[in-house]
């Protein structure tokens, strides 16, 4: 059996199960299967490991994108750029020592991690943008945000994160004016705000000041349009949610587990 998995909590409806178990019939592979696992402490990934030796892959989802990075092996660049790894590759060897000596010895373990994220956003988000989207405000500051202002620095879009404590990187919502909204014309959130169940939510930016000129990026897929996304639609601005940017960093994770 080849196990792969997505670790974070909580854990509720996954669009990494419900695309890999799909995945995994169509093409045939009897052999595979993809799992939650809810951990909500990072101190019980070891025994997950340990308890699961027929793990060849995981999704690492919210809250744990920056801290697993103390339990791998090895860090793919972009991700020690990111500063947050989101798939992480599971490789099994037999220790030397058991070559020599004709023992059966367990298999070792090594946890390399990877950045998907990145590479999700950066294919979903360029064929949207126009001359004008040359500023942006990153709603949020966690693992996903990280990815994103990855990806903006590398398309020389100028950006601001805006979070709910003041810092010398971070502005506060209370500081988005009209005169900010003119100017930094795409809007990304970066936060869990507005996700099923708490459809209600919505982050707290002055929506009135929105024009057809602006884009609003929700890398929240569930549902398929938010509140934020509503409230900028209803402004005449264009929308995109996270899910081309999942279904992307999804296959682009299926690529590293089997490479």
């Amino acid at each position: 059996m080849k196990r792969f998995g997505l670790i974070g909590y909580p854990l509720g409806h996954s669009f990494s199960k419900l695309y890999f178990t799909k995945k995994f019939e169509q093409e045939g592979l009897q052999d595979h299967v993809y799992e939650l696992y809810p951990i909500e402490q990072l101190s019980d990934f070891e025994d997950l490991i340990q308890s699961n030796p027929d793990l060849c892959g995981l999704n690492v989802t919210i809250p744990h994108k920056i801290g697993i990075m103390f339990y791998l092996d090895k860090v793919d660049a972009d991700a020690k750029a990111i500063d947050a790894v989101n798939c992480i590759k599971v490789i099994k060897s037999r220790p030397l020592e058991s070559f020599f000596t004709g023992e059966v010895s367990s298999m070792k373990m090594r946890l390399e991690g990877y950045n998907t994220d990145c590479y999700g956003f950066e294919l979903s988000l360029k064929p949207l943008l126009r001359k004008h989207h040359t500023k942006a405000l990153v709603l949020g500051s966690g693992g996903s945000s990280r990815a994103v202002t990855y990806v903006l620095g590398k398309l020389g879009i100028d950006y601001k994160i805006v979070s709910r404590k003041r810092s010398r990187k971070q502005i506060l919502y209370s500081d988005i004016s009209a005169e900010m909204l003119a100017e930094y014309t795409v809007i990304i959130n970066a936060t869990p705000v507005g996700m099923s169940p708490a459809v209600e939510s919505f982050p707290d930016i002055p929506y009135e000041h929105l024009t057809d000129k602006h884009l609003l990026y929700d890398l929240v897929y569930n549902p398929s349009e938010t509140l934020f996304l509503k409230k900028g639609k209803e402004q005449g601005a264009m929308t995109k949610n996270g899910e081309e940017m999942l279904r992307l960093q999804a296959e682009r994770s299926w690529e590293i587990w089997n490479s």
